[in-house]
């Protein structure tokens, strides 16, 4: 069933000839419980959203926040195994027929078989995977496998990589280039757009690939900021957040679908500058 990381350059690709940034939602699997997070990633796509990003439940999810860490040890209380995983990318995809990729950690890949994961991820119609902590020089065995199951490998930015090293990674990836800008430590709101927007500008020199911005974005007015001057915009915190917030697993399904309608309309207000 490969290939479907075609899907998602087209998806991307459909959402710059509609003059807007893409809209891509993250959500972990077995959160919060299994079924319930199939219904989630649903709702996600349903509501608006053009790709999701299925997140593989991490004991130690070092560049996640504290809403997500909560999600993940949910999850993993509740016993989320990697079929769980698989199941909840080939059940969305099977739904709605949109792009959908896992979000993961090497370590658990690296533990379950490389071969094995891009096999059975192609196999559920996955589109690819996004791994935020492969660094791109000990990804060859990764690359050869996702290529040969036609998976995309989105490699992860930050504003303190060199252009230099920007090169390096966007050469190597895949599907899109994930930009990470971290919110609310480094500084004021305006300045930490600023640098989200300097880091697309400068990983745009270095490729053709679609560059796509995590940012803390939780509403419709921040979306239509980053879909100002990125590809497409990523929100994980605030969908999770929905959930965790909700009095139960059909609030938490319908709040999620209502999010991802306002953020939807976010990106399309924002007139893209590039």
């Amino acid at each position: 069933m490969g290939g479907t990381s075609r899907l998602l350059g087209d998806t991307l690709a459909k959402a710059k000839a509609e003059n807007r940034a893409a809209l891509i939602a993250y959500l972990p699997a077995g959160f919060p419980t299994v079924d319930g997070g199939i219904e989630a990633v649903k709702a996600a796509l349903d509501g608006g959203a053009d790709v999701v990003e299925v997140g593989l439940p991490h004991s130690d999810p070092v560049l996640d926040g504290p809403v997500i860490q909560t999600a993940d040890d949910i999850a993993l209380r509740g016993g989320v195994k990697i079929a769980d995983v698989m199941r909840t990318v080939r059940e969305a995809f099977e739904a709605t027929g949109k792009p959908v990729l896992v979000m993961t950690y090497w370590n658990p890949i690296d533990r379950y078989g490389v071969e094995r994961f891009t096999a059975e991820l192609a196999e559920a119609g996955g589109a690819g995977c996004i791994l935020p902590d492969l660094p791109v020089q000990e990804s060859a065995l990764w690359r050869e496998h996702a290529d040969k199951h036609g998976l995309a490998t989105v490699f992860v930015v930050a504003p303190s990589s060199r252009d230099e090293r920007l090169a390096t990674i966007t050469s190597a990836g895949s599907g899109f280039v994930y930009a990470a800008s971290l919110m609310g430590v480094t500084g004021t709101r305006a300045s930490v757009g600023e640098q989200a927007s300097d880091l697309v500008r400068r990983t745009r020199a270095t490729t053709d690939l679609p560059v796509c911005v995590g940012l803390g974005v939780s509403n419709a007015e921040q979306a239509a900021e980053v879909a100002s001057f990125a590809d497409g915009v990523i929100v994980g915190s605030a969908f999770v957040k929905r959930l965790l917030d909700a009095d139960d697993q059909a609030a938490g399904v319908a709040a999620v679908r209502e999010l991802a309608g306002e953020l939807a309309r976010g990106v399309q207000r924002a007139h893209r500058g590039s």
